[in-house]
């Protein structure tokens, strides 16, 4: 026969207390733990293989502890590779808590518009961590029984949960808060970047000779130029021919040229050379020059090393001759990438007297310390090869970077010597003199320790070991 209709295996107003007991006993008797979902980076479409996970959200919720005598499991265990904990813990939370409070958010972040992040939102599962903070350890879900107590009154009111202590396999932990993201600082795959200031001097030399270009006259600046002029020296010797330059500038809407600069001063000339200006789109400017034939001076500057890190143009001092005129450059700086180098250095006035040529100092550029402090756990960033990976610890004394997740956001499996690593929350900026992607921090390499105590039992001091001693 069918159930007595009048007398009901649990009504929803029954239903209702039964859970507001639950919930009031576990606001009670129980601890508040961190519940911290595991969202999944990237996923294969053919297998559902998960390739990386991270943790970055968490909430408070409080839960009751069945454990009654210690941690449950195998305990500490010994094995080959160390001694591997086994600690477990069973936690029993609301459903309706975790429904109302956890479910929402979790739902709103997979709205599907996102494919790298993939959230199952629906109840607590399996691979998702919880925080327990009086034992201020990261413990793993490993099974979510909802049917315990069995349908007591025709519903399932809470969650049980069986923890393992969580082993860490370089997931992302960041929780923004540091009990938490902390407990991994010193695990995982640890990769070592030795940082440098971002600058680096540039150098360049000087070349001197008879014959050259002494100084530019502009007798006419024009007028209407749109675009850089070309100034050429008629009759210049094949090999060394000056070169110049022209300087617009804008005064009452009318562009003219300010200054003829030389890219190189020339050598061999006789009579001062014509000057021509052509180009531009604008008329009117004329220049002449003057030479010097009798003495050498500074006729080119070359740039032997551009350096890094020059915002602006860099002073340039050029060494006195022993009895005459000191010679003068002015820098270019440009971009070589994503890097501001010293281009060129256009000669300005090539001196007169030298007997050898002159040592050329270029100043150093602003930014040769680097900028910041990196920040645990923030993303890190290469300038050229636009590889991530995840700070560990930084060591402002030595430049010692320690990351790990190498490669994260990107294609490229490393960072390129040389580049800025730049600190996507600090926005600190070095440049990487080099890197090493061995393990830094692997507690089970005792290869050294292992090879000093052979030292200490091995003689090596005789010769035939064979022999009699």
């Amino acid at each position: 026969m069918a159930l007595n209709p009048f007398f009901l295996q649990g009504t929803s107003s029954e239903q209702r207390l039964a859970q507001d007991l639950i919930n009031e006993h576990l606001k009670i008797y129980g601890v508040e733990v961190t519940y911290i979902p595991r969202k999944y980076v990237n996923k294969k479409s053919i297998i559902e293989e998960v390739q990386s996970s991270k943790f970055d959200d968490n909430f408070a919720i409080e839960a009751y502890v069945n454990n009654y005598d210690g941690y449950g499991g195998a305990g500490d265990v010994l094995t080959k590779f160390g001694m591997s904990l086994k600690d477990e813990v069973i936690l029993t939370i609301s459903k309706e808590r975790f429904e109302d409070f956890i479910s929402p958010f979790l739902a709103a972040a997979d709205d599907g518009t996102d494919a790298s992040e993939i959230i199952l939102s629906t109840r607590p599962r399996e691979g998702d961590l919880v925080y327990f903070p009086l034992g201020q350890r990261l413990f793993e879900v490993k099974f979510v029984e909802h049917e315990n107590p069995f349908y007591q009154l025709g519903k399932n009111y809470v969650y049980e949960l069986k923890c393992e202590l969580f082993e860490y396999e370089d997931e992302v932990i960041d929780t923004s808060i540091d009990a938490i993201d902390k407990q991994v600082q010193d695990e995982g795959y640890i990769s070592t970047l030795r940082l440098v200031g971002l600058g680096r001097t540039a150098t360049a030399t000087a070349a001197l000779g008879q014959g050259y270009v002494r100084e530019i006259f502009l007798n006419n600046d024009g007028s209407g130029y749109t675009s850089t002029p070309t100034i050429t020296f008629e009759n210049s010797p094949a090999d060394n021919p000056a070169r110049a330059v022209g300087v617009l500038t804008t005064r009452a809407n009318v562009t003219s040229i300010e200054k003829i600069i030389m890219t190189s001063a020339g050598a061999g000339y006789n009579t001062p050379p014509k000057i021509t200006i052509s180009g531009g789109g604008g008329t009117g400017a004329a220049a002449t020059c003057s030479i010097e034939t009798v003495y050498n001076g500074v006729i080119r500057f070359n740039v032997i090393d551009g350096g890094v890190g020059y915002g602006t143009e860099p002073t340039v001092t050029v060494g006195q001759p022993g009895a005459g005129t000191t010679a003068v450059g002015i820098a270019s700086v440009g971009y070589a990438g994503v890097d501001q180098v010293v281009k060129s250095i256009y000669v300005s006035n090539p001196g007169r007297g030298y007997a050898s040529a002159p040592t050329v100092t270029i100043a150093d550029p602003p930014s040769m310390a680097g900028i910041g402090t990196f920040q645990f756990n923030e993303v890190i960033e290469g300038s050229r090869s636009f590889a991530q990976a995840r700070v560990k610890s930084w060591d402002q004394d030595t430049n010692i970077l320690l990351i790990s997740n190498v490669g994260i956001g990107s294609t490229v499996s490393g960072f390129f010597v040389g580049e800025n690593i730049v600190g996507k929350t600090s926005g600190a900026s070095y440049a990487l003199a080099s890197h090493n992607y061995e393990d830094a921090n692997d507690k089970y390499n005792d290869a050294s320790a292992f090879e000093l105590n052979a030292d200490d039992i091995l003689d090596f001091s005789e010769s035939n070991p064979f022999g009699t001693y």
